[in-house]
């Protein structure tokens, strides 16, 4: 069996680890940020491939609850993805010392890095969201009642216990707290408008966890973004096209930063 390393942020473990690219040409790093049911393993091969098709390293980590790193042991309330945001994630860039990163965040953790990235209190020289959440949607609301059902009466929790040390800790933090009432009124917005980095926006149309209003919201207050509305695409489009997110992203990043110094 592999040993993960892991880093201690106060009392909590958590798991992490580098991709090298075959070649590298930059650098700074790309912190991967994952989705409300993620973990470093669940990337799969994504991180490497990401990794040589821009020639930089990629930083992945479970949060707290998910993958290796320490289960949970009280429920989350709904600032969890704050904390993460303006706390964890600064605690681990300054252990693993990341000064500056380009941030990739699929779904919640693409709500972490605008969080991060908005405060502006450090380095981000770009931010790449994958089906971010600004707002909560009746959408998001019922499919996530939906994953419950499926909880409790498909594989689902064999599936999670492939890529999680504890599934009941990464579902039911997940879970309970997107269907807590008390979660409606979440909303990032006020974070979008400071945000000073160049910011690509990734959607599919066929989102099963939002609609085009969290992009269109998004394209309204940041000023600088590029967008890429992805056909017969899912919630990841990392996994769903992940050729086309490649290629964007690589794109991307090199209009923006052409000087390998950066």
């Amino acid at each position: 069996m592999t040993l993960v390393p892991h880093l201690r942020i106060e009392d909590i473990r958590i798991e992490y680890r580098w991709w090298d690219p075959a070649a590298q040409a930059y650098p700074v790093p790309i912190v991967l940020l994952h989705e409300g049911l993620g973990s470093v393993s669940l990337w799969k091969e994504f991180p490497q491939q990401l990794a040589d098709t821009t020639g930089r390293r990629v930083l992945a980590y479970s949060r707290y609850g998910y993958g290796q790193s320490t289960p949970l042991r009280l429920k989350r309330d709904p600032r969890y993805m704050h904390d993460e945001a303006l706390q964890t994630l600064p605690a681990l860039r300054s252990q693993l010392g990341i000064d500056d990163c380009i941030l990739f965040g699929h779904s919640d953790g693409a709500s972490i890095g605008l969080i991060h990235a908005g405060a502006r209190r450090w380095r981000v020289s770009a931010l790449i969201v994958l089906a971010p959440h600004v707002f909560v949607e009746e959408e998001g609301v019922r499919s996530i009642a939906a994953a419950r059902d499926a909880y409790f009466n498909s594989d689902l929790k064999e599936r999670l216990a492939k890529r999680h040390a504890d599934p009941d800790s990464a579902f039911w933090g997940w879970c309970d707290i997107w269907l807590d009432a008390r979660f409606r009124d979440w909303n990032i917005e006020e974070y979008l408008a400071p945000i000073a980095c160049p910011v690509l926006a990734i959607q599919g149309h066929d989102d099963e966890y939002g609609t085009m209003e969290q992009i269109t919201r998004l394209v309204r207050a940041v000023d600088l973004i590029e967008v890429e509305k992805l056909h017969e695409c899912g919630h990841s489009p990392h996994r769903d096209q992940p050729a086309r997110v490649l290629e964007r992203t690589q794109r991307f990043l090199s209009e923006q930063f052409p000087d390998p110094a950066t």
